[in-house]
């Protein structure tokens, strides 16, 4: 083989590869999510891009206060929903008096910025499931509406917001119960 094959062949090996890990990290490790819904303002906004990990969940469970990307029940195509986790598998969530409560124990959720919210009654969370809930209450439609999420319907754990630059943030857990 002559030199110019040689380093033409070198060269598509060198693009292969580098698509082909491209494409692997993205499926598996890490993607970019654009946020379609106004449902976790004022934490992230539409239009705002978070970094999804991909790779976690396989090693731990969902925690409180991970803000998450995943499929509701019945949904299989479009976007996936952005929410927030509230209820774990064996907990009870319910809101009365304008708060959350976990197991009758009250939610702290620094990130509801003085939104009350409408009472409901104690809703179990069954066993692989969520409870899953907007940060912008008001206009969410979450498991007050769809009901609990299974865990294997979880896209990945939404890590930060980093376009636009004046949305950066990045997204821990925040929901804390009070003892």
């Amino acid at each position: 083989m002559n030199k110019a094959i040689r380093e033409v062949v070198d060269w598509v090996i060198i693009i292969a590869v580098a698509f082909g890990a491209s494409y692997a990290l993205r499926h598996w490790v890490v993607q970019p999510y654009r946020i379609q819904m106004s449902s976790m303002e004022t934490t992230v906004f539409p239009d705002d891009l978070v970094m999804v990990d991909k790779l976690s969940y396989h090693f731990h469970q969902p925690r409180r206060g991970d803000v998450i990307i995943f499929w509701p029940p019945g949904v299989t195509t479009g976007d996936p929903y952005i929410k927030r986790v509230i209820g774990l598998p064996g907990e009870t969530v319910e809101a009365k008096d304008g708060k959350m409560y976990v197991d009758g124990k009250v939610a702290d959720e620094p990130y509801l910025h003085g939104y009350v919210m409408p009472d409901f009654s104690p809703t179990p969370v069954p066993q692989g499931q969520l409870f899953l809930m907007g940060d912008n209450r008001a206009v969410s439609l979450d498991s007050r509406s769809f009901g609990t999420v299974s865990t294997s319907s979880i896209v990945g754990r939404a890590m930060f917001a980093y376009w636009p630059l004046k949305h950066f943030v990045v997204l821990r857990a925040q929901t804390g119960l009070a003892q």
